[in-house]
């Protein structure tokens, strides 16, 4: 009987042949060389958070909720061996007891840790890679049923291919990441005038640690989110149970949604709506662990898309969107989200060699969001724009291998551990090419 399946945004289904819990590795192998056998295609899935089909097979749909926990550790050299469906939520506690944490985190932590690395997943800091820039190695299981560690010294190809490779290489049995001692971040969220953020932006960016702008359309304020690393951490001060439970839990989520209900059926109230938001934004100063800070809550269900272009594009950028937005007449209540990272080496990273910034536009579930999302994308492209892996997108290889320049070295070592496919489905074969026809 098949399975059905839908991600967390809506925006992909399937129906699976069969799916695959693995107690362990070999295990796992053992799935992979029965459906090669059987001529079924295999796709491993997380948590369903990618909004791009990524996960999507006709075939085996392999769950790796048994293939998690802390593995090893070097607490000397700060590495950390976890298995591969270990959850993001769940590291600050395997990592608490050897006084370590993760570099840097996004704001959604539900993801496994395969899944964030493969999409490349990212958080913000301008001198702070994604996660799969935190990775120093890999144990992977191919086509064939082979188990084979990789890392920078070991199958350094297939590692620098796999870290960020959408599963097109291998299932991850386990993740080797590099941490770094536990720190506290001291928070301070305000809103200001949009335009003052973005003609000042570079010195902004100089100036924080963590920077997350956050623009509401139809408002000509700014929410900024700055996270600065605490040198000296003490006593951690957070926000008072009932004003967090107001604002993070009340607010953010059960306000939004109402909000976002009122929107998706009245249209012509988005920009008052949007405009009271941006009026009642209240100032916060806290600090806490770098994770809880870091990390909150996404209840309401949105489709996203977003795009890295060159940091020092960035506020023309924007500017260039809200023109857009005016222009034809929208109506977004969903705010574009403005982040940063540095340089990475990572061959299929969105900021390959490149300090980068990030714009996302998001759109409520039950809004229409193609014609939006096509004109940003055009918009972002036209300043060098790299689509994120797990996030909506048009691009196809033709396209992206111009804009990632090691994209063909990804497609020449897919070619020699997966020659016939057993990973592919049809977006990673749009993105990356089909291995059957290179």
């Amino acid at each position: 009987m098949r399975r059905r399946w839908s991600n967390w945004g809506r925006s992909a289904q399937a129906e699976f042949a069969a799916v695959a819990r693995p107690r362990d590795e070999d295990a796992l192998a053992a799935t992979i060389r029965s459906a090669a056998r059987a001529g079924q295609r295999v796709r491993a899935l997380g948590a369903g958070h990618s909004f791009t089909p990524a996960a999507v097979t006709d075939g085996v749909s392999v769950r790796l909720d048994h293939v998690t926990g802390l593995w090893a550790v070097d607490e000397d050299a700060g590495l950390v061996t976890v298995g591969a469906g270990t959850r993001l939520r769940d590291l600050p506690g395997l990592l608490r007891p050897y006084g370590l944490a993760m570099e840097n985190l996004g704001d959604i932590d539900v993801q496994t840790i395969a899944g964030a690395i493969s999409t490349g997943t990212h958080g913000t800091g301008s001198a702070f890679t994604g996660i799969a820039g935190q990775v120093r190695g890999l144990r992977i299981a191919l086509a064939d049923g082979t188990l084979v560690d990789c890392s920078p010294q070991l199958r350094r190809d297939l590692f620098e291919a796999a870290r960020l490779g959408l599963g097109a290489f291998g299932v991850l049995v386990s993740v080797t990441l590099q941490c770094v001692p536990a720190f506290q971040l001291a928070a301070h969220e305000h809103a200001v005038p949009l335009d003052g953020v973005l003609e000042g932006y570079a010195e902004l960016v100089r100036s924080e640690d963590h920077l997350d702008l956050y623009w509401f359309p139809h408002t000509r304020t700014a929410l900024v989110k700055a996270n600065r690393r605490e040198a000296s951490p003490g006593a951690a001060q957070p926000l008072g149970a009932w004003r967090a439970w107001w604002e993070d839990e009340f607010v953010s989520n059960g306000l939004l949604a109402l909000v976002s209900e009122i929107g998706a059926a009245a249209p012509s109230a988005v920009p008052v709506l949007n405009r009271i938001a941006a009026a009642t934004v209240a100032e916060r100063r806290y600090t806490g662990d770098s994770h809880a800070v870091f990390t909150a809550p996404r209840r309401v269900r949105f489709r996203e898309m977003e795009y890295a272009i060159p940091l020092a594009a960035l506020p023309d950028a924007v500017r260039e969107i809200r023109r857009t937005i005016d222009a034809r007449g929208w109506r977004i209540s969903w705010p574009l989200e403005i982040r940063t990272a540095a340089a990475d080496d990572v061959w299929l990273s969105t900021a390959y060699e490149r300090d980068s910034a990030y714009v996302a536009v998001h759109r409520y579930v039950r809004d229409p969001f193609v014609a939006y999302f096509r004109e940003v994308e055009e918009v972002l492209l036209a300043f060098g724009g790299r689509p994120h892996w797990g996030k909506l997108h048009t691009q196809s290889v033709g396209e992206l291998s111009a804009r990632y320049p090691r994209l063909d070295d990804a497609r020449r070592v897919r070619r020699e551990v997966d020659p016939a496919g057993t990973f592919a489905n049809r977006y990673v074969d749009r993105v990356l090419g089909s291995v059957t026809s290179a």
